[in-house]
């Protein structure tokens, strides 16, 4: 990736009346925090300020106080530059007469497209079959099952409660110990050949299983340790599946539906929704990604830093509501911030390179959209989100972001109707 083709080095320069006025209002800053011998605090004159600390020691915080000033002068004058990282200011050069700061800027590269029309991608065609809607309707009752105890053995499938306490060399050992544990038989939750071995017995029935733990087992004392359990089924329980009736639609609480038929005919139109917009999904991926691969461009690295950084932000944010924080997940993954910026490297190039094709085809293809579009359609996200018009820009971004997401989807559209 190059970025010396995209860096913009712009110096602004601030001298005269405006600097004078920045040193002054950074000598009375100044002078009430020494001490001078003979004056109270504040209350020395200038020239005895100055003579004794020299004006240089006012310089650096003048020039503070006028960096957002240089920045904004450093934007009206660049007016026609698109940057896309935040830009970078240094002291270039400081005096008694003037203060020079240096913005270094990263401009956006320049794209050149190659074919993004007719690329011969085909959205898959849409099937539901017998089998995917007697599974969801399967699994559908099994959300309603109910588990009712058993008489007689048990089989796979049923739950037994027990108790149960391992020994090594006849010797209890830690974690090996549970009473009226559920244990799902053929889940697999223990070791290898313990669900197994549960099965036929009956309820009040004690047993000793002898078992091997695997080598590769994660605790080390147990590693490919023959050991002995003691077990005892206090209870037996099986999974009842609802009947298609009555009762059962008035569990599932779905308006209109009170038969199998229904049902069935509900979950297939939920089902061709779902793979509809998977394949929608799928196929404006492809295009994008086969748009990109015929695209020229060189992403300087400020501007994937910036990506990154909002990802990392957006990634944070979305394990809050799961209540964790980043520094949790952290210690959990035994990783840092480097590292998940690393994973995400790849997510944001290809940020980067959607965002930069669908804005070259904008302008290319001249989709236009107006003032009056974007807010309207302001008006209906702030509707949308039971938010007053104003606090929803401000929220969003203002009615630029509104007019650039709208002109995002419509070189979305543009692709998808040429391919």
């Amino acid at each position: 990736m190059e970025e010396n083709k995209n860096v913009h080095e712009i110096t602004i320069k601030i001298e005269g009346k405006e600097w004078e006025t920045a040193k002054e209002q950074a000598f009375k800053k100044a002078i009430k925090k020494v001490k001078i011998d003979g004056f109270r605090p504040g209350k020395a004159p200038k020239e005895v300020f100055l003579k004794k600390y020299g004006e240089e020691n006012l310089w650096l915080d003048a020039a503070d106080s006028l960096l957002q000033d240089a920045y904004t002068k450093m934007l009206e004058t660049n007016g026609d530059l698109i940057i896309v990282a935040q830009p970078q200011a240094t002291l270039k050069s400081i005096s008694a007469d003037y203060v020079e700061f240096l913005f270094t800027l990263i401009g956006r590269p320049e794209v050149k497209l190659g074919e993004y029309k007719n690329l011969g991608i085909v959205k898959e065609d849409i099937t539901i079959t017998e089998e995917e809607i007697e599974h969801a309707l399967e699994h559908t009752r099994e959300r309603y099952a109910e588990s009712i105890t058993k008489e007689g053995k048990v089989a796979e499938g049923d739950t037994a409660i027990i108790d149960f306490e391992g020994l090594k060399d006849g010797i209890p050992f830690e974690g090996g110990k549970s009473e009226n544990y559920s244990l799902e038989i053929g889940s697999g939750t223990f070791i290898p050949g313990f669900e197994e071995q549960i099965i036929g017995m009956e309820k009040g029935e004690e047993k000793e299983i002898n078992l091997t733990f695997p080598s590769d087992y994660h605790a080390e004392d147990l590693k490919g340790q023959p050991v002995v359990f003691k077990v005892k089924v206090n209870e037996i329980k099986e999974t009842k599946l609802p009947e298609f009736d009555k009762d059962f639609f008035e569990d599932l609480g779905m308006e209109g539906i009170d038969s199998k038929e229904k049902l069935e005919q509900q979950i297939k139109e939920d089902m061709q929704a779902h793979k509809e917009h998977h394949a929608e999904e799928h196929f404006i991926d492809s295009v994008l990604a086969k748009a990109i691969e015929n695209m020229q461009v060189e992403i300087p690295n400020a501007m994937v830093e910036e990506e990154l950084d909002r990802i990392v932000r957006q990634y944070g944010e979305h394990l809050k509501m799961q209540g964790i924080t980043l520094e949790q997940f952290y210690q959990f993954t035994n990783s840092d911030e480097k590292a998940l910026r690393e994973q995400m490297h790849e997510e944001a190039i290809k940020r980067i390179s959607s965002r930069l094709l669908l804005e070259e085809i904008v302008k290319i293809e001249k989709l236009e959209v107006t003032e009056a579009d974007a807010e309207q359609e302001a008006a209906k996200l702030a509707e949308k989100y039971s938010m007053k018009k104003d606090e929803f820009l401000k929220e969003f971004g203002g009615i630029d972001m509104v007019k650039y997401d709208l002109e995002m989807r419509k070189a979305l559209e543009f692709l998808k109707d040429n391919n």
